[in-house]
């Protein structure tokens, strides 16, 4: 009789609440909090059922509680960041107008499809719950190391000494495991039970794997991503600033041994980019022709045609400077620099330690990009394929950030489903 009391209670709640998700979550919250209840009244000396029907006794009423339950536990969605997203693919066109590309009708296509998957791929993993992922840190460790033995083994396209997987119209890179590699280190920072051993072992692994494709420069994003998880982490500051110089010293290490095997066109790239002049006929033209183009663009915008390198890939920020001037292209800068303001905005608001890890690891993951890129159209940085998020065509550049940004909604949708307990 108690039992189906509390039943009739708990549908009367649930019934108030709207999104499924939240109703599986405020029930799991109220059996336990009706259980702990209970659990009290028996000491005091009641029996099963009296200490049972006292506990939903003081619950209040379940209509007012449920609509309050469904208030507080309301999946959210953040439309300033979706708003940004729009801007930002939008804005993505302009550079594909300028050059041409969109005239033929396979760009034109290829790119409206692009945006749409990334669109799809931001949506899709904003509605998944991102708390499930926590249990299967290992699962996604695995996953993407499976994908980088895959890439390596199986490789059919080879650009500029990368190992590249062709399938199709899909080109699949190294940088594609990082997704995986956010929840898998997400997972294992979130737990104490990681040992500093079994830190430098899974962290060494996938940088050999990188290395042999060989991918330098997702090597880096890697790097940055996973030691700003580490320094967000429950670790000690002793440990992180253990892991963080032991790590340092094996990068150093490591360093040396995968500079025996550096390709030439590589080498000229770091020379060139400290002496440009030096090597103007060879690495260093590219760095000299940008900086030419850049003094050019004036504040609105240069009327003749230039040649510009890669200029709808890693270089879409000099061809967006040079055809659309200064002014817009800060305003470039501005819309995706606030996308990492976002982002910093979300994470005080974020209770729960996963959540947190994964909103750094996508920060990060964001930020090393758009950093990167800017610096290197600007010279501050060396040249590297690093693509500019939401500009730079390309499928797996797109769906790469896109799966950064459903993370940061996932978590940010979820964020007020704290425990009460």
């Amino acid at each position: 009789m108690t039992n189906n009391k509390k039943q009739i209670f708990l549908n009367e709640v649930t019934d108030q609440i709207r999104s499924k998700e939240a109703k599986n979550y405020v029930a799991n919250e109220l059996n336990y909090h009706l259980s702990e209840t209970k659990r009290m009244w028996v000491e005091k000396g009641l029996s099963e059922g009296e200490a049972e029907e006292k506990a939903v006794e003081h619950m209040g009423s379940p209509t007012k509680l449920g609509i309050q339950m469904n208030k507080l536990h309301r999946p959210k969605v953040d439309w300033p960041l979706l708003i940004l997203l729009a801007a930002a693919l939008g804005l993505s066109f302009l550079p594909m107008i300028t050059l041409g590309y969109l005239d033929s009708r396979h760009f034109l296509i290829n790119k409206i499809l692009i945006v749409v998957l990334g669109i799809i791929a931001t949506v899709g993993v904003m509605l998944i719950d991102y708390r499930k992922w926590n249990k299967y840190g290992w699962l996604f460790y695995i996953m993407g190391i499976f994908l980088l033995v895959i890439i390596r083994l199986f490789s059919n396209t080879v650009i500029n000494g990368l190992h590249l997987l062709s399938l199709g119209p899909i080109t699949i890179e190294g940088l594609m495991a990082l997704p995986f590699f956010i929840p898998a280190w997400a997972s294992f920072f979130n737990h104490n039970k990681l040992k500093v051993w079994q830190f430098f072992l899974l962290f060494v692994f996938p940088i050999f794997l990188f290395l042999s494709l060989p991918s330098f420069s997702t090597i880096y994003i890697y790097f940055v991503m996973v030691f700003a998880m580490l320094w967000w982490s429950k670790f000690s500051k002793k440990i992180k600033w253990l892991v963080t110089t032991g790590t340092f010293g094996l990068l150093l290490l490591t360093g040396i041994v995968a500079w025996q095997f550096i390709q030439p066109y590589q080498m000229a790239r770091m020379l060139a980019f400290i002496n440009p002049e030096k090597y103007a006929d060879g690495a260093g033209f590219t760095i000299l022709k940008i900086q030419e183009l850049l003094s050019k663009a004036g504040w609105f915008g240069s009327t003749s045609w230039g040649f510009i390198p890669e200029a709808h890939t890693n270089f879409v920020f000099v061809s967006f400077t040079y055809y659309y001037g200064w002014l817009l292209a800060i305003v470039l800068v501005l819309i995706l620099s606030l996308f990492a303001a976002r982002m910093m905005v979300i994470l005080p608001k974020v209770k729960d330690s996963y959540g947190r890890l994964l909103l750094i690891g996508g920060m990060a993951l964001y930020g090393v990009q758009f950093v990167s890129n800017i610096g290197m159209a600007l010279g501050v940085f060396p040249l590297t394929s690093m693509s500019l998020p939401f500009l730079s065509y390309g499928l797996m550049p797109t769906v790469l950030n896109a799966v950064i940004i459903g993370v940061v909604l996932s978590v940010y949708r979820r964020k007020d489903l704290v425990f009460l307990r």
